[in-house]
């Protein structure tokens, strides 16, 4: 059985087009090197003479100069119809002979950089709209659709495999091939029109040429297009009886995007919880340590060092701590890692690690060590039955001279200080919530309960510490006087809410009544 009947198609003609030329020269070399014929355009081309490599320029093949700045260069019968033209078929055959279409075997193409160019502070409308690949991603398109006769190599990763199947198949290669080849095509151009469509959506008028693309940071898009590739593969989802897999941006930052350095596979719910944790953690500036179970914080604290942090973080409530998911803000040293050593925990996200931490870590070979590097806040995105819905990320902060004291008393510098931490971790608690704080460390957590009072009861019930002079948060106003005098017997001397709540000066008038002091935030901090 010959090549072209087993499935194995020859290349023979191969069309260079790209923008990133990572690994070009090499590629096009193994190419020449199996007796392809190389066809280019503009720089492509360049490049690859400079680098002593034989190219015919694309004009020879059409006929017609590269024209209109660029614009024009590809787009062409002789190109598309050797693209498209199905070999073996006669009326195609006859076409193509009586037009004088050589055919094209591969088509290497990447895209304008058009993210990069609209990711640019101040970048001029119409620099945006030139960077807007059109002969590309016809091109890709073109040999995907024709996969059976014509590979398309869209992706630098898929050089050396590539050169190794074209050395081992005398310059051929497979149906299986060519046709992830061609997934992979179409993955790339839709994700491309779904960015370029995003980004114009954003920008309500056409503004000038040379007049900056503003996009108008009010609106929301009136298509949501969603296009992550296929991170990896996860064992199963929440339940083992579910399928899972993780995509990502591809911009390495964040969970999605971190390094794992040690440990077991990182599973659905392992990257559930650290994000949640990286997210509280990212709150803070000075070095903190959180401590997460089922998306919920069982103990965040602020510390003189990591170490510090960590055992206040602990002795918020050790027993749910077992088998969680921790959260630090500053490179995990040999002594924080001596000491979280000693609990089994199930992942660890921080910056980095040093040698020493690494060292005691390497003993729970199982322990998965992540270093992450923070991204920027995202839309958040939750399905429903039949839909999507999209909100901005909660980034809402408060600062001291934002609250305004409701009570006869003003909360002490010290309750203050308090008082903003414990909003800052509130903020991360499932609702209702209410956190009691003292001295910068959780003392209990009553998080994601049907009543605020429950909240506020589960979260002295929880305490192992005392919680008598901490400060208590809650991250929406109490409907009654109840909720703000569950607080009260728990021990707590100040309180931070939204307010806003019908009922709040019956709220005050309790709190004025305990002697308590009772700040609003005018802000509301739900996680549903």
């Amino acid at each position: 059985m010959g090549l072209e009947t087993s499935g194995m198609k020859q290349i023979r003609r191969a069309l260079l087009s790209v923008t990133d030329k990572t690994g070009l020269v090499e590629f096009a070399r193994a190419l020449a090197a199996s007796g392809v014929e190389l066809v280019s355009t503009g720089g492509t081309a360049r490049t690859l003479r400079d680098a002593g490599l034989t190219v015919k320029d694309i004009s020879e093949l059409t006929g017609f100069p590269e024209m209109l700045d660029g614009r024009v260069k590809t787009l062409h019968p002789k190109v598309h119809g050797g693209l498209l033209y199905k070999r073996g078929d006669a009326g195609h055959e006859a076409a193509v002979a009586a037009h004088g279409i050589a055919p094209i075997d591969m088509v290497v193409v990447n895209l304008y950089a058009f993210e990069k160019t609209a990711a640019q502070p101040g970048v001029a409308f119409g620099h945006l709209i030139e960077n807007i690949d059109i002969g590309g991603p016809s091109m890709v398109r073109s040999a995907a659709k024709n996969f059976e006769d014509v590979a398309v190599v869209t992706r630098v990763e898929d050089y050396a495999a590539l050169i190794g199947e074209l050395k081992s198949s005398q310059g051929a290669l497979s149906r299986a091939t060519r046709w992830r080849l061609a997934r992979q095509a179409f993955a790339l151009t839709a994700a491309y029109d779904a960015a370029i469509a995003a980004t114009l959506d954003r920008i309500a008028d056409a503004p000038a040429p040379d007049a900056p693309a503003a996009p108008d940071a009010s609106a929301l898009p009136t298509t949501l297009r969603i296009n992550f590739p296929l991170a990896q593969p996860l064992r199963y989802g929440e339940n083992p009886h579910q399928r899972a897999a993780l995509y990502a941006d591809g911009s390495g930052l964040g969970v999605a995007g971190a390094t794992q350095l040690q440990g077991k596979e990182l599973s659905f719910n392992n990257l559930v919880d650290l994000d949640a944790c990286w997210d509280l953690v990212q709150e803070f500036e000075e070095p903190a340590a959180i401590i997460v179970k089922h998306t919920n914080p069982c103990g965040a604290a602020l510390g003189e060092n990591l170490l510090d942090a960590y055992q206040k973080a602990l002795a918020c409530d050790p027993v749910s701590a077992f088998g969680s998911v921790i959260g630090l803000n500053r490179p995990v040293d040999g002594a924080a890692a001596e000491e979280i050593v000693r609990l089994f925990v199930e992942a660890i996200a921080a910056p980095s690690f040093t040698p020493e931490a690494r060292e005691r870590f390497a003993a729970k070979k199982n322990l998965r060590l992540v270093e992450v590097r923070p991204a920027p806040a995202q839309p958040v995105v939750k399905h429903v039955s039949g839909g999507l819905l999209l909100q901005d990320a909660d980034t809402g902060r408060v600062i001291e001279s934002e609250l305004k004291v409701v009570t006869w008393r003003p909360p002490s510098a010290e309750e203050l200080r308090s008082l903003l931490f414990a909003w800052r971790v509130c903020k991360h608690v499932k609702s209702n919530a209410i956190v009691y704080v003292r001295d910068g460390q959780t003392l209990g957590i009553g998080a994601g309960q049907m009543s605020r009072v429950d909240a506020a009861r589960f979260g002295a019930m929880k305490a192992v510490l005392p919680l008598s002079g901490a400060v208590a948060a809650s991250d929406a106003f109490f409907p009654f006087p109840d909720g703000l005098e569950a607080v009260a017997k728990a021990g707590a001397t100040a309180v931070i809410q939204p307010g806003g709540s019908v009922k709040d000066q019956d709220v005050i008038a309790a709190a004025d009544k305990l002697g308590i002091a009772m700040v609003f935030t005018g802000m509301r901090h739900f996680r549903h």
